[in-house]
């Protein structure tokens, strides 16, 4: 089956009203090239509108991205911002929710969280985390629930689990009555 016709029979009409996810996503400090190519290939499949780059998060020139982003990194809009506050601050003056995706005591589990679209999602650091500036832009604190012993997921799968519980929360939006 041709990829057109797969795709206009597979993604039928709980899709066809998102032209773009009001998701933008900021990458702090994100080191592993890697990693930074698949938040674009999961950020181009979920649509999202952006990917802010700050810190030594690297741009998607360098051919490690390239790699992992498979074309990815051509279709998603990004900046390289070099103060992650005041990029937060921009998107919080133009009516952005802020979350920061961090194990905090504040957080609120991400099943239970309601954004409020358009919404900026943060991930920082493979090990520290984000800078404690951008937690304290942050109108949120999100956590994945994880129940194993190492309590943590590398940066981008945990990237994968709230970019799609984004898209299913906002699809959601979508199939209530008026």
């Amino acid at each position: 089956m041709p990829d057109s016709v797969f795709r206009a029979t597979a993604l039928s009409s709980p899709y066809d009203r998102i032209d773009r996810l009001p998701v933008t996503v900021l990458l702090e400090n994100v080191r592993s090239l890697y990693n930074v190519g698949a938040f674009f290939r999961t950020g181009d499949a979920v649509r999202i509108q952006k990917m802010l780059l700050a810190g030594i998060t690297a741009a998607p020139l360098d051919p490690r991205i390239v790699k992992t982003a498979l074309g990815a990194e051509q279709t998603v809009a990004w900046e390289r911002v070099h103060a992650a506050p005041g990029a937060l601050a921009g998107l919080r003056a133009s009516g952005w929710q802020l979350a920061a995706i961090e194990t905090s005591l504040q957080a609120v589990d991400l099943f239970d969280w309601q954004p409020s679209f358009p919404v900026c999602v943060a991930f920082g650091h493979e090990v520290a985390g984000l800078s404690a500036a951008v937690l304290a832009a942050c109108d949120v604190h999100v956590r994945i629930p994880t129940l194993g012993l190492k309590q943590s997921l590398n940066v981008a799968t945990a990237g994968g689990v709230v970019l799609y519980e984004l898209l299913r929360k906002y699809r959601a939006l979508g199939e209530r009555p008026l």
